[in-house]
């Protein structure tokens, strides 16, 4: 069976308002079509053929525009979190039902990203016994100067010190990172970086192009990209 994808598409965009007050964020438009969209396209050309999106600020717009898929290729189930939503850890371990019990490719519905994904589908189908995740790193943009994670000999890692990456918002996760987690709004990130001072989670680096669109500044400055013809989205 081909590794499953889920896409957080839950969150509120408070910084990208008043846009994000009758549109989800990851409807928003760049480059011909909703950022969510050139996730489905990338997904599906990658060989990905189900997707589950979880649904928070505005959930009913993304299900009536995305539909069940068919439009994409793909099968599209939905995890509906409500609002507030259940932040990412959160929402992942809700959706975990839908995800099967292998790992599984988590994109983040607000991020444009050139990176192909099939080293991810790689990377889940060949996936060690005692790994937990595989984070993408990419370059600290200005809005995150000081980065969030550590690159060494391929590992996750957070020594004093070292130079310091953005974690793209593209990864591979294993169910059993979530073991022991009960259901609510929880953050992902300490269950990363628990896992990684175990040395269980992996990581790349990433240098081509990559916009985190959180303001409408960010938005429009990756429709000026994307409109220059930086447009490879699998």
């Amino acid at each position: 069976m081909k590794p499953r994808a889920l896409i957080l598409a839950a969150g509120r965009g408070e910084r990208m308002r008043p846009l994000t007050d009758t549109t989800p964020k990851p409807l928003l438009q760049a480059g011909g079509c909703a950022l969510i969209e050139h996730h489905l396209h990338a997904l599906a050309a990658a060989g990905v053929q189900e997707v589950v999106i979880n649904l928070g600020w505005l959930g009913a717009r993304i299900r009536e525009a995305l539909g069940e898929g068919a439009a994409y290729g793909l099968q599209i189930r939905y995890s509906e979190e409500g609002w507030p939503a259940l932040e990412t850890g959160g929402g992942i371990h809700q959706a975990l039902p839908l995800l099967g019990g292998q790992p599984f490719i988590v994109l983040n519905g607000d991020v444009h990203c050139d990176y192909p994904l099939a080293p991810l589908l790689a990377q889940a189908a060949h996936w060690p016994a005692q790994r937990l995740a595989h984070l993408v790193l990419v370059a600290n943009p200005p809005h995150n100067p000081q980065g969030d994670f550590s690159l060494q000999d391929g590992l996750l890692r957070e020594p004093p010190g070292a130079e310091r990456y953005t974690f793209s918002g593209f990864s591979v996760l294993h169910p059993q990172l979530f073991a022991g987690c009960t259901p609510g709004a929880f953050p992902l990130a300490p269950l990363l970086r628990a896992a990684a001072r175990q040395q269980r989670v992996s990581a790349e680096y990433h240098a081509g192009l990559w916009s985190d669109v959180g303001t409408p500044e960010r938005l429009t400055a990756l429709r000026a990209q994307l409109d220059a013809g930086h447009t490879r989205v699998g």
